[in-house]
Order: structure tokens, then sequence, then C-alpha cells
């Protein structure tokens, strides 16, 4: 398999170009997916305190017999935790369920700004990257405004802001502001309404073009923008595939064809940062 592009933070973290999303993967056979996907080749495993997982990823991550220090484990910390003393906690039981020294990237899950806490939040991730329960610190949905804020009131720039983006859902502008700052996009949902997104003609076209399927056409899209993307992926084979994506090389005229899919009404579901609420 050819070498994974990587791409590269303001501190000079960097992250492979697709990781491997486990939102829905649980129990044991959420476990094995995980562990295939590393010996398959993964070194980014995303999960969340909320998706109820931490404990399948971290058997997967033992299961696979991968060298720890070759992995980049991604948990975030939920909206109900954001308070200092919650937020702590969260990180140790994150930490405990994962069976990690350290969890190697810890987001904020989202803003949830009608509560006015993830500043409170961000300091309690800088505080735990200090004491080495994190190696790596970041947020996810956060809009400009939340970004200047906590850089603002601790001096301490996120590596990463995970945010919604696939085909229908470009997000031009904020991979433009994270590409300035030296902020790392990662894409969550990535292939966007999947069914839908796979049969639009222009990609269909391009996964023609290169000899390869749709969905790693989009996946390609994602890699020619800068952004790592994280597609869930159960199978081995889809797994494979997912990865095999990496390598594929789309010219400017095929990753602004597939922007150009963009639409107004592109998010999956009512997920604004500036008023979703998510606990």
């Amino acid at each position: 398999m050819a070498a994974i592009p990587q791409f590269t933070a303001h501190n000079g973290f960097a992250l492979p170009a697709v990781g491997l999303g486990t939102y829905g993967l649980r129990g044991q056979a959420g476990a094995d997916a995980v562990a295939e996907g590393i010996r398959s080749g993964y070194r980014l495993v995303d999960s969340a305190f909320n998706y109820e997982n931490e404990g399948s990823v971290g058997a997967g991550v033992a299961a696979s017999g991968v060298d720890r220090s070759e992995l980049i484990v991604t948990t975030k910390l939920p909206g109900r935790h954001h308070e200092s003393a919650k937020a702590r906690t969260s990180i140790e039981e994150s930490r405990a369920r994962l069976r990690l020294d350290a969890t190697d990237l810890h987001l904020i899950h989202w803003p949830n700004p009608s509560r006015d806490l993830y500043g409170e939040a961000w300091q309690a991730l800088v505080d735990a990257q200090r004491d080495g329960l994190v190696r790596q610190i970041g947020v996810s949905n956060f809009l400009a405004a939340h970004l200047d804020r906590i850089e603002g009131e601790t001096g301490v720039r996120p590596v990463v802001n995970q945010i919604e983006v696939h085909p229908y859902f470009p997000q031009c502008d904020a991979l433009a502001l994270h590409a300035e700052r030296g902020i790392l996009t990662v894409a969550w949902s990535p292939l966007g309404r999947a069914k839908e997104v796979v049969e639009e003609p222009v990609i269909v076209e391009i996964a023609r073009a290169h000899d390869i399927t749709p969905v790693q056409a989009v996946i390609a899209w994602h890699v020619a923008r800068g952004t790592v993307s994280i597609p869930k992926a159960s199978s081995a084979d889809h797994q494979r595939a997912n990865l095999a994506a990496a390598s594929v090389v789309l010219d400017a005229a095929e990753v602004e064809a597939i922007t150009a899919l963009g639409r107004a009404d592109g998010r999956l579901f009512d997920a604004d940062p500036a008023v979703h609420e998510e606990m």
C-alpha cells in the first residue's frame, strides 16, 4: 500500500489524510473492526465520549498488535462535561476507557455557545495537556469567533477543528481560515448523504476516469483539499478501499467540479454550531 499523505498543524503535529471513523462501532464487533482497520494500515482512529464506544476502540487498539507509538487515537469531550471539574473527570474517564496512558488527541465536541462554558472546557484541556493526560488538544464544530475566544483567553491554539465537510457542504471559508492559522481540518461525515452523493454524475465520471469507486473519488477530493477524512467502515474491504483512495490524485478541475456540488442547505441536519447544543 502506498504511503498515506500527512498534513501538519502549526506546532508540527501531523495527521494522516485518512483515518478510521468509529461512530456506531460498538461491542466486540466494534473492537474487531477497529483492530482490523489498524492492521490494514490506519494510524488515526476517531472516537468520542458520546459515541459510547471508547471501551471497544481501546480493545481494538490493544488487539491490533500495532505498536502504540504508531497510533493516534482521538476522542471528544461532551457538552455536559464543559465545567472545569467535570471536564477533568471526563478526560480521565476517556483515558481509562480507551486503556491508554494518554489520549493522543482530545477535542471539545461542540461549543454549545448558549451555555457559554466552552472556554472553561478549553482551559481544562490545556491543563490536561500540561499534566500529561493528553498529547494534543483541539476542537470540533467551532466557528471563527469560538476559535478566537479560546486562543485569546489561553494563548493556546487548537491543532485540529473537526467539522462537517462533504461535497454538499464544502466549507470553503472554514478551510481557508484553518489553513491560515495552521489548524488541521478533519471532516466528519466526509461522504455526506453517501447514497445521493455517489450517484452525482460528476463524481461518477471522475471515478470512472480514475478507475476507482465514487466513494474513493470523494475521499480523494478531501485529500486534494488538505482535509483529513474519517469515513466509518466496518468491513475490511471497505476499510482498505478507503485507505487506497488517499493515493489517488485529482486535478484542480476535478476538485472544483466536486466542490461546485455545494448547496446552501447542504448540512446533514440542523447543526449550525452558532446555535446547536449537544450534551
